[in-house]
Parts: structure tokens; C-alpha cells; sequence
């Protein structure tokens, strides 16, 4: 297995999308076979699912959703460990990337918990769409790894974009923009004074960084 690839060029400009801008928001994954539609056609399934249930409250869907972000990096994580040691061979640094993005998201589950305050019945969902998710998720990296990461890398494609839409909620002021917690100030190293819209920028380049990486670990085991 080799490691993962680093797409950006001397000019700074990330070439693992089909495009050549540095936008965060301007990088989509093309389906090019059967597996990335499947992927692809999940993502836009759950994500009207999404929309349908919290419209605008992007706050409680940061909260659901950020649940179901922080299990792919840890279920392959350990499913990468655990043939790292079976096969008695060097994982050239997946699990740790993995591992480190599931802490990653936890973080941000953490943060919008103290920024929404979910209600108990918003909480028995994040109950059930964990366990159903963590099956699901499970069972696909087993019969298709490559298919679970170009998974990921369109969940975070979306997540992008519906943490842009949450930034214009709040510069247009439909949205309070609140002091930050202190936990996303201590995380990220924000200023003192840190407001809600430079913790929802924080969180976007996280996931625009999750990204690129699931993608490209796609592309890896496709190239094998």
C-alpha cells in the first residue's frame, strides 16, 4: 500500500479534483465508474434526507452529521490496523490519518453540541444514526474499501458545502454570530475573542482536507 499522495503543486494549487483553483468549495470527484456512482447517489440520497428534516438549522445538522463523519475514520482505522498486523506489514501511514480524522471530527461533535444544544430527541438520533451507520460503514470497507473512501470523500464534498451555506446564514445575520465555545478556541488556537463564523471556517477546511484525502485514497486502491 502505498502512502497518501500529496496533490498540491509548487504553486499551492490542489490537483486531486477536476479543477485547478485553490477554492475550497471548487473540487468535485467526477464518478467515473460504477463504484463512485454508487457513492455519489448515496451521498445525495442522505443528503435530502438532510435537507428534508433540518432545512436551515444547520446547527442540529452539524450536530447529526458530524456523529456519522467521526465513525469512517475510525472503522477503517482499525480494519487497516488489524491487516497491518495479520499481514505483518507496514500500513505507510493510513491508519494514523485515519485515526486522526475520526478524532478530528469527534472535535467538531464536540463543538456543535456546546453551539446547538441538542434536545433529547435530537440526541436519541444521533443514538440510532451512529449504530446504523457504523454497521453500514463497516460492512462496505470490508467488500469495498475503495468504494467506502470515494463515500467519505462526496460526504465531505457536501459537507463543504453545507458549512458554506451556514457561513451565509450567519454574514447575512439569519444567524447569530455567538462568541465561539472555548473548546473551538482551544482546538483550532483561535483568538480569545473568536465568533461562530471563524469556527465554522475552521471546520470547512477540516473537512475540504478530508476530502481530498478519502479521494485520493479511492483513487490509490483503484490504481492497484
Amino acid at each position: 500500500m502505498s502512502t497518501p499522495v500529496d496533490t498540491t503543486d509548487k504553486n499551492g494549487t490542489n490537483n486531486n479534483s477536476n479543477n485547478s483553483t485553490d477554492d475550497p468549495l471548487d473540487s468535485h470527484h467526477t464518478p467515473a465508474n460504477i463504484s463512485d456512482r454508487i457513492a455519489f447517489r448515496l451521498t445525495k440520497m442522505l443528503r435530502f434526507c438532510a435537507d428534508t428534516f433540518f432545512a436551515k438549522r444547520y446547527g442540529h445538522r452539524a450536530v447529526i452529521l458530524e456523529t456519522v463523519a467521526g465513525v469512517p475514520g475510525m472503522v477503517a482505522g482499525m480494519l487497516r490496523h488489524m491487516r497491518s498486523l495479520r499481514r505483518m506489514e507496514d500500513d505507510h501511514g493510513w491508519i494514523r490519518t485515519l485515526l486522526d480524522e475520526a478524532e478530528n471530527e469527534r472535535m467538531h461533535l464536540m463543538t456543535f453540541i456546546e453551539i446547538a444544544q441538542p434536545n433529547w430527541f435530537e440526541r436519541f438520533l444521533i443514538l440510532m444514526a451512529q449504530g446504523i451507520f457504523f454497521s453500514f460503514f463497516l460492512l462496505l470497507y470490508i467488500i469495498s474499501a475503495k468504494t467506502a473512501h470515494r463515500l467519505v470523500g462526496y460526504f465531505e464534498e457536501e459537507a463543504v458545502y453545507s458549512y458554506s451555506c451556514y457561513l451565509q446564514e450567519v454574514d447575512s445575520g439569519a444567524i447569530d454570530n455567538i462568541a465561539a465555545p472555548q473548546v473551538a478556541i482551544e482546538y483550532w488556537d483561535l483568538a480569545a475573542d473568536a465568533r461562530l463564523r471563524d469556527v465554522i471556517i475552521a471546520v470547512r477546511a477540516d473537512e475540504a482536507g478530508h476530502r481530498d484525502v478519502n479521494h485520493d485514497f479511492a483513487n490509490q486502491l483503484a490504481g492497484q
